[in-house]
């Protein structure tokens, strides 16, 4: 059976070029089109993957007009479309406006069939792993989450949600360990709702966010009258987790006296609310997380010793977005279609220049970082795409530090590579290892060498 031949659409006025560019095309279904009217109805009834467009179309040859009322309406019609746009009238300043449009690249006149042909093969062959990559994310999306809340196809983090999912109908206290904007307080619940304490309740509390004064208070409860202002009877965090999960984010900031307390609850379980002389029995697990050197302040007497080992039986090490491999460009793409829906519904996609600059940034932020920039760019973006301008970052490579050592700057190097291809094939090996111009046995290999494997 013989193979279906990749759809060209040429949209081209010259007869004579529309012959020459058949001809050098022979290996793809080309399809010619000498004016709008026409280029819109071959899209339409043969829906081509990639399109050359020269911008000089009648009724307005000798402009542009047309050629970007045509890539306008391709645009809205079928915007995964690859188009190469060529113009004999200010081809720089119209190229450049017409990439800002969505085409994919840019050819002067007069053509050269090889290096036309050459950007023409790149866009078929991005548009097929492109379309490749939309059919793997389709059948694999219920895969995209780590304990049905954080959203990652990176092996890191899957490595991360498999030691929770160990520990969680344990009753071990968790640690867990990572900077500020990485997704603790969502794995946080991931351990509560797979474990059997998931009828009871989760309670988070923040201890940096609440006075030192209020924060016994907040955890312990206290008594009617107990002090000034205590107008009532309240429980602690600790008592309404009875049954279930207490998450103390920031657990490095509890002062010192406080700390005293904690210990005794973990080591005793029962409490006393602040002005009572009852003990209440709770059965409270606790799961608490940092981004502090814990034992760098123990060293320095401003945690316990004791009660970090009461609070770190199992220590799980969070990486951050820049160390998961391929999460930065899923997730962009995941607060895209949020906040696109919320702000600005015109926004279809991410630009290549946006893709580039999100695989590249080292996103010090982490996730909350991505998220801000991400809605940022919704808004301001003026087209179907956010552009790398939209995110406000600057230059990928103003944010790369390549070590001195030449072996390591080579592996630094190579290990980025590979990540960045992989964050554009979402994972997929076999269009990775295409992508990167290696064999699948070599990329397996380098994944083990870089352990980017999952």
């Amino acid at each position: 059976m013989a193979e279906t031949r990749q759809k060209l659409l040429v949209v081209e006025d010259d007869e004579g070029l529309q012959a020459q560019l058949k001809w050098a095309y022979d290996d793809f279904d080309v399809i010619i089109a000498g004016d709008r009217a026409s280029a819109i109805n071959q899209l339409r009834s043969e829906a081509p993957d990639v399109v050359t467009l020269d911008l000089g179309l009648p009724p307005d040859p000798d402009g542009v007009s047309e050629g970007f009322a045509v890539l306008k309406e391709i645009m809205a019609l079928k915007p995964d479309t690859k188009v190469i746009v060529a113009s004999g009238h200010g081809a720089r300043e119209s190229a450049l406006q017409a990439i800002e449009q969505g085409a994919y690249d840019f050819y002067s006149k007069p053509v050269d069939i090889d290096e036309l042909g050459l950007i023409v093969r790149r866009a078929f062959n991005l548009h097929h792993i492109e379309s490749e990559n939309r059919t793997l994310a389709d059948k694999a999306s219920e895969n995209k989450t780590v304990l049905g809340h954080l959203i990652t196809a990176a092996p890191e983090m899957i490595r991360v949600g498999k030691t929770i999912e160990r520990v969680a109908n344990t009753n071990a206290s968790v640690m867990l360990l990572g900077a500020s904007g990485t997704g603790k307080e969502l794995l946080a619940r991931g351990l509560h709702e797979v474990s059997e304490r998931r009828d009871g309740a989760f309670v988070a509390i923040n201890c940096a966010a609440i006075p030192e004064n209020l924060l016994e208070s907040e955890l312990f409860g206290h008594e009617k009258g107990a002090f000034t202002g205590a107008v009532k009877t309240t429980e602690g965090k600790i008592e309404q987790a009875n049954g279930g999960t207490l998450f103390l984010d920031e657990v490095g900031d509890i002062p010192l006296p406080l700390q005293v307390k904690l210990l005794r609850f973990l080591q005793e379980r029962n409490i006393e609310r602040i002005g009572g002389r009852k003990t209440i029995a709770v059965d409270t697990r606790i799961v608490c997380a940092t981004h502090q050197d814990l034992e760098k302040m123990i060293m320095n007497s401003g945690f316990r010793e004791d009660l970090y080992y009461r609070l770190a039986e199992i220590v799980v090490n969070i990486p951050s977005l820049a160390e998961r491999t391929g999460d930065a460009v899923l997730l962009a793409k995941t607060f895209l279609k949020r906040f696109a829906q919320e702000y600005n519904p015109q926004v279809t996609g991410l630009a290549s220049d946006a893709l580039a600059v999100i695989d590249q940034w080292p996103w010090p932020g982490n996730v909350r970082e991505l998220e801000n920039r991400l809605k940022r760019a919704v808004i301001m973006a003026e087209g179907k795409l956010v552009h790398a301008e939209d995110l406000d970052l600057g230059t990928a490579q103003e944010a790369e530090e390549m070590p001195l050592n030449i072996k390591a700057a080579r592996e630094e190097s190579d290990r980025r590579i590979i990540r960045q291809a992989l964050a554009r094939t979402e994972g997929n090996i076999s269009s990775t290892a295409k992508l990167l111009g290696i064999s699948r046995p070599t990329l397996y290999d380098l994944l083990k060498q870089y352990d980017l494997q999952g």
